[in-house]
């Protein structure tokens, strides 16, 4: 029989196994490359929501997941699910994943009709 100290290992192991490890690990900038990136295709699906907003893009046929901002800071560069249509040409400046293989990347701008919104001001 476990005593307490070690039920409660067992149970925040159990906890942590239960998450995929994509999503354990993608919060922060600790998986994105160091250097810049833009992307620019056609959106195909978008929504904005918590913890972050999705947008997957179609760039000459291949398809990217892009992170935005969470919902304050979409709404606080005034981007909105209106702007966010599938079919809309978009150009996302940012961080790509820093595994090569993954069509990820970390929007830091979202470029739409000529109009940027700046998602991380203090990292532009």
């Amino acid at each position: 029989m476990l005593d307490r100290r070690d039920f409660l290992r067992f149970v925040t192991a159990l906890a942590g196994a239960a998450i995929p490890v994509a999503a354990r690990a993608h919060h922060g900038w600790s998986w994105t490359d160091s250097g810049d990136f833009s992307l620019t295709g056609l959106i195909v699906t978008a929504r904005l929501g918590n913890p972050h907003g999705i947008l997957t893009i179609d760039a000459e046929g291949e398809i990217w997941t892009a992170e935005v901002g969470q919902p304050w800071r979409n709404a606080a560069a005034g981007l909105t699910d209106d702007l966010l249509v599938p079919g809309v040409e978009v150009t996302l400046v940012g961080k790509r994943s820093a595994d090569a293989a993954e069509r990820r990347m970390k929007a830091e701008q979202v470029v739409i009709a000529g109009t940027t919104y700046v998602l991380y001001p203090d990292r532009s």
